[in-house]
């Protein structure tokens, strides 16, 4: 394949933003939370078990459509695109751990599970924003460089289908959140109409009322 020094690659920026800002703000979150809200530890829970899950589906798009071209056709950046997928498994097993945590701790509402699930969100953001970083500076780079847009343009599409969250609302919402308006209107107009009726019908109103109540404290 030849160089495709035009594929917008920018669009990653907003979708990592997401993670560094969720699990970053996983302490006050939680630690916000006494243990006879059972509502407010509901959402709290629900929204890190829906941003986790979109991880998943993020790292599972990137190593199907993305690593296999890399490298193809990137035979010297071998090294970097190896501890990139070592970086990727790492950060696979702390979303397990993350999210066992997480389900203990809406399940029993305890203070010793709340303080387990902080500390292993807090332990998957300290994994994961280094492997962002670099992805920002080795890999976008080179898929600027030698992923087609059209091939680009299939990871919104994996994450959408794949997603297996209760809020595929939620996932579009903080995403949005971090991108330009012009962004925004490009997003929107590449869902697939199903997908744009979500949105448009109830999905970002939805999105509103979560984020204001999570936001605005219990």
């Amino acid at each position: 394949m030849g160089d495709f020094a035009v594929t917008d690659t920018s669009d990653m920026y907003a979708v990592h933003h997401v993670f560094r800002k969720t699990f970053g703000s996983a302490g006050e979150l939680l630690g916000g939370v006494s243990q006879d809200d059972a509502d407010r530890r509901e959402l709290v829970g629900n929204f890190y078990d829906n941003v986790i899950r979109f991880l998943h589906v993020h790292h599972d798009g990137e190593e199907e459509l993305i690593w296999p071209q890399l490298k193809e056709r990137c035979p010297d950046k071998d090294a970097e695109l190896i501890r990139s997928a070592e970086q990727h498994q790492a950060v696979v097993t702390l979303m397990e751990v993350a999210s066992g945590t997480m389900e203990q701790w809406s399940q029993s509402g305890s203070a010793e599970d709340q303080v387990a699930a902080a500390t292993a969100v807090a332990a998957l953001d300290a994994a994961l924003s280094p492997h962002l970083d670099e992805e920002e500076a080795v890999i976008l780079p080179l898929c600027s460089r030698h992923i087609s847009p059209e091939e680009w343009g299939q990871l919104p599409g994996h994450g959408l289908g794949h997603f297996d969250g209760d809020k595929v609302w939620l996932i579009l919402g903080l995403i949005r959140e971090n991108m330009t308006q012009e962004q925004r209107d490009h997003m929107l107009a590449n869902m697939p109409p199903p997908a744009v009726e979500m949105w448009t019908g109830m999905g970002e109103s939805s999105f509103n009322a979560l984020v204001a109540e999570l936001r605005g404290g219990p």
